[in-house]
């Protein structure tokens, strides 16, 4: 009996050794070159901000060099689409706001699910309706009384369609039945610069896109389209769109970097230990969101599938309910809420 024992112990050990040798433990990626993150809006703007603080974060821990690339254009789908082609070895990522990447496929612009994509998320950021300074419109009461007066003609910028921007006065317009005329720009920035400029006289881009602007009193901030005031370092209390439109519509809006599925598992093990003990305790980026008005917000893996997935419903079936959708969302995975 002993030595029947003594057999099964040593067949136990040697698929137990087989098991360990099918599935070796996953040592940490250490990149041989640079990164590329693919930012696919215009320079200074929120994605861009926010990116270049977490590259230089990610590069202290990777030690290796993590290059910002801007490739504007199609409302983030030209840039994204070069991640997403890009070979899958794990050095090519591209970054945004998760809501825009889930809403690519309702949009038409791109062939994209949310589930492509590992994410890794940063700051969640508020969209705010902000006046140039030298328009008359001192409260939110005066601007949405002028749209009202003026169908159609107030122009409004933003990012273009699929972007935060866009989503917000496509809530806003819903929300109090009114229209505008659209001014679309190649990111947040340059339609903040457009609103400054006189060129159009509203923009609901991000805060963090404005936030510069607000302090240095070019741009006079009518209200956050959220439920609760935003707090500006610098400037004070933004009042909430809910004084005004009470049961207005609202969700987080997670940014963050993305990777495209299929990469070699050891870059997402990787990533998954460095937002886990680095990136979630991070000093420069809780500073950044301070100083521009967002909100610090860390996840990866499931927990940021989950977090992110309300917000791309309400853009998805925003697009729908607005005529703008090319698909219809329950075909392609994204339920109405």
């Amino acid at each position: 009996m002993a030595g029947h024992h003594v057999i099964r112990a040593a067949i136990a050990g040697l698929a137990l050794g087989a098991f360990a040798a099918a599935a070796p433990a996953q040592a940490d990626w250490k990149p041989s070159k640079p990164i590329t993150i693919i930012v696919p809006w215009a320079a200074g703007g929120s994605t861009d901000q926010v990116t270049r603080v977490t590259a230089a974060e990610l590069e202290n821990a990777l030690g290796q060099k993590v290059v910002v690339v801007n490739q504007p254009g199609g409302s983030g789908s030209i840039g994204t689409k070069s991640a997403l082609d890009a070979p899958k070895d794990g050095y090519t990522w591209t970054a945004g706001a998760a809501k825009d990447l889930g809403a690519y496929p309702v949009s038409g612009l791109l062939d994209t699910r949310i589930g492509d994509w590992n994410l890794y998320l940063n700051v969640a950021n508020l969209t705010v309706v902000g006046v140039n300074a030298d328009t008359p419109y001192k409260t939110m009461d005066d601007l949405l009384k002028a749209f009202k007066a003026k169908p159609g003609e107030i122009p409004v910028a933003t990012a273009g369609v699929n972007s935060a921007g866009h989503y917000g006065i496509e809530g806003l317009a819903r929300a109090a039945g009114i229209t505008y005329k659209h001014v679309s720009y190649d990111g947040g920035n340059p339609a903040v610069i457009a609103t400054v400029s006189g060129e159009t006289q509203v923009t609901t881009q991000l805060g963090v896109e404005q936030a510069e602007m607000i302090r240095a009193k070019r741009i006079r901030p009518l209200a956050v389209l959220a439920g609760r005031p935003l707090t500006l370092d610098g400037y004070g209390d933004i009042p909430p769109i809910t004084n005004w439109i009470k049961n207005f519509p609202n969700d987080t809006n997670y940014f963050g970097i993305f990777i495209p599925k299929g990469v070699p598992a050891e870059v997402t093990a990787t990533l998954d230990k460095i937002w886990a003990e680095k990136i979630s305790k991070s000093e420069a980026l809780k500073k950044y969101a301070a100083s521009k008005g967002a909100l610090f917000a860390p996840e990866h893996g499931d927990a940021a599938q989950k977090a992110v997935f309300p917000a791309i419903q309400n853009a998805a079936w925003l697009l729908q309910a607005g005529g703008k959708a090319k698909v219809s969302p329950d075909t392609v995975g994204i339920p109405k809420p």
